[in-house]
């Protein structure tokens, strides 16, 4: 019984593995690290950005209102906002904005359509760089269960293996075969289905911040039409 219990412990497992099979178990571990890493570094980035879009959120207001636009430029670009989707958002359209108010322009052209576009471009670039990794966890979400069906097929093989070495389809002789099979396909359901969570739920985070940015770039760009529209008031 004692040895049984050592056969199908981990290490006896791994013992009794084919060197596919520990390929399949490696590669597995691999990827689930890998997830992992990113989940830490995403979920850190996206709380960092929440905190600090609410600075900026909180900020800000009051420096448009007051008409203090260098003030808010300045605020903006602060590097401890650096993790901000709204500090890039606001910045990219101040500074267009501040910056076709200070050139020589035909009186046709259209300052407010000028930042729009500025702000535009920047929450593309503010979308893509959230997204970084979040493809790699559909890629493990989806292979990893796929890989352990492999080391599963790998197992079945090495069990009709241990029935053709020992003449005879006893338990003893595919014990090692099915163990190896049924770990492969625990390990890569493990590792896939925390990668699908995690996916799922960076994804739902992604779209609030595109909202929020969408919000606040919508009251931005209402911010420079009332100040166009002023600026033709007094002329």
């Amino acid at each position: 019984m004692e040895g049984m219990e050592a056969h199908f412990s981990l290490a006896g497992m791994w013992e009794s593995m084919t060197w596919a099979g520990k390929g399949v178990v490696i590669v597995l571990i691999i990827m689930s690290i890998w997830s992992l890493t990113i989940a830490v570094e995403r979920l850190y980035r996206f709380q960092k950005a929440k905190k600090e879009s609410l600075q900026v959120a909180l900020g800000v207001t009051p420096l448009l209102r007051d008409h203090k636009l260098e003030q808010a430029i300045t605020f903006v670009k602060d590097k401890k906002f650096r993790h901000s989707h709204l500090a890039r958002v606001l910045g990219a359209g101040l500074t267009e904005f501040q910056y076709e108010k200070s050139q020589d322009l035909p009186e046709d052209f259209d300052i407010v359509e000028s930042g729009k576009r500025a702000i535009e471009r920047e929450m593309l670039m503010t979308t893509a760089e959230m997204k970084k990794g979040i493809g790699n966890l559909a890629t493990i979400s989806t292979t990893a269960p796929f890989v352990g069906l492999f080391g599963t097929v790998v197992g079945i093989i090495n069990a009709f293996r241990g029935m053709a070495l020992s003449g005879s389809g006893g338990l003893g002789a595919v014990s090692a075969g099915i163990a190896e099979a049924l770990a492969a396909t625990a390990l890569g359901l493990f590792v896939a289905v925390p990668a699908v969570w995690m996916y799922n739920y960076f994804l739902n985070k992604i779209e609030r911040f595109q909202v929020e940015m969408s919000n606040s770039a919508s009251q931005l760009i209402d911010y420079f039409i009332k100040n166009a529209a002023k600026a033709r008031t007094r002329v």
